[in-house]
């Protein structure tokens, strides 16, 4: 751990009070209404995307001055990132769609990285002031906002569920499918399949409700840090379809992911059987 960092589980009780400033200021820009753009690449980024992001640059440069943020909204302007660098990773209101149309399933991600992978990070759904939170072990409480945040006394921990090969539950995107996901999921043949948005479904794996998670589409690295600290706190593990662990810091075609699959039980990462059922999936 870096000199400027605490230990990990204050260093993520410390983020999920970043996002709950964050989040209140979404419920504002919803409260108050708010203009929506669409960017270069088709996706929309609204007023409350922007307030959320100088919110949580803001509190993160008060909280650590000597490390960087990469976030959604200002990713373009970012310098190369070092092999051993420490930096933030955000996004600062993942589901914008969804918040767009009036639903209550986006999420704010903050993650903390170094050497290239997550030492913390936690998600929070403003909507109704839930988070999970990632640092040396996992832990989920909710805290509302227009209250105070997050807590020591008030987390719960929360883990990951062993694996059943015959009865897994697999989790899919409500609103980005993809052929090679679809290929994966029929070759896994898990005895329940369920649709989630944005990075939500990283937390129903870190708290033992699924047991993979697999995203061969497109995805940035901020939508995934946060994620991947969480469910690596709570016994699982975050891989590409080849079983390699995650890693943040590439900057090539604009800090975007490969194809990866978050898994509860590490020892399903380990199967060969469902790594040869990945593989096909990429063909």
């Amino acid at each position: 751990m870096p000199p400027f960092f605490p230990d990990a589980d204050t260093l993520a009780i410390t983020l999920a009070a970043i996002a709950h400033g964050a989040g209140a200021r979404i419920l504002e820009s919803r409260a108050a209404g708010f203009a929506t753009r669409t960017k270069e690449d088709g996706s929309p980024c609204s007023d409350a995307d922007m307030a959320a992001e100088a919110f949580i640059a803001a509190g993160l440069a008060r909280a650590f001055p000597q490390v960087r943020v990469i976030s959604e909204e200002s990713a373009d302007a970012a310098a190369p990132v070092g092999r051993e660098e420490a930096f933030f990773l955000v996004d600062p209101l993942d589901g914008t769609r969804d918040f767009v149309a009036g639903g209550s399933e986006f999420t704010v991600n903050i993650a903390a990285i170094v050497a290239g992978r997550p030492i913390a990070g936690v998600i929070h759904t403003p909507a109704d002031g839930r988070f999970w939170i990632g640092g040396a072990a996992a832990y989920a409480t909710t805290a509302p906002a227009g209250g105070p945040p997050p807590a020591r006394d008030n987390l719960r921990p929360i883990r990951t569920r062993p694996a059943s090969r015959e009865a897994l539950t697999a989790l899919a995107s409500a609103r980005h499918g993809d052929p090679e996901t679809d290929r994966f999921l029929a070759a896994l043949a898990p005895r329940e399949r369920r649709n989630a948005s944005s990075a939500l479904k990283f937390c129903l794996v870190a708290s033992g409700e699924a047991d993979v998670y697999p995203r061969f589409g497109r995805t940035m690295q901020w939508d995934v840090a946060a994620g991947d600290a969480l469910v690596s706190a709570a016994g699982g593990i975050a891989t590409t379809p080849d079983g390699t662990r995650l890693t943040y810091g590439d900057m090539r075609d604009g800090f975007a992911n490969g194809p990866f699959i978050a898994w509860g039980d590490p020892a399903l990462a380990r199967d060969t059987a469902l790594l040869a059922a990945a593989g096909g999936a990429r063909a």
